[in-house]
């Protein structure tokens, strides 16, 4: 979301050098978030020019018709919004016939209950601790009790849990 199209492969390469392990693109269709993201194009752009593996953050309606294609790009880790999708199990199994990691990403209003029946399915749980769509808001504490909750229940499904979202070193170290 913050990149400069401008400049992606000298961008890939910045931080690449700067030593990231991975990236994470995220994919917005103007609909499901109101604000416009990466695109397949840039994904394969990117998935071209790096030597670092990526996740795909799919903040777009119906993202079962598109998982193949991201998985296809090399992409480990797809993560879709069960309150975008209409058959979200279904989804998630897709994801991981195409040989991706299946991800869960849950807003910060959808309650945890919501997503508990899919949660056997993924292999990651991706919290937003701000509404998505753009980048610099301010991080919604409220979001701490969903992953403490995540948390507990990490221990019967055995996902791991990451954080999207107003990241600051000082959320980093509340959440650890």
């Amino acid at each position: 979301m913050c990149a400069h199209f401008g400049n992606l492969a000298r961008e890939v390469a910045e931080l690449e050098a700067a030593g990231i392990d991975m990236f994470h693109l995220d994919v917005m269709d103007g609909r499901f978030v109101p604000n416009f993201g990466m695109g397949l194009q840039d994904i394969e752009f990117i998935a071209a020019h790096a030597t670092k593996p990526a996740d795909v953050h799919l903040m777009i309606e119906d993202p079962g018709n598109y998982v193949e294609k991201f998985a296809k790009l090399g992409i480990k880790v797809i993560y879709t919004h069960p309150e975008a999708d209409y058959h979200p199990a279904r989804t998630l199994l897709k994801i991981a016939d195409a040989g991706a990691a299946p991800g869960i990403a849950i807003n910060p209003g959808t309650p945890v209950e919501a997503i508990e029946p899919l949660l056997h399915l993924a292999q990651y749980v991706l919290v937003m601790t701000v509404n998505p769509g753009f980048a610099g808001q301010p991080y919604l504490s409220f979001v701490d009790e969903k992953v403490d909750r995540l948390a507990e229940l990490k221990e019967r499904y055995g996902y791991r849990i990451v954080i999207d979202g107003a990241c600051t070193a000082a959320v980093v170290e509340r959440l650890a």
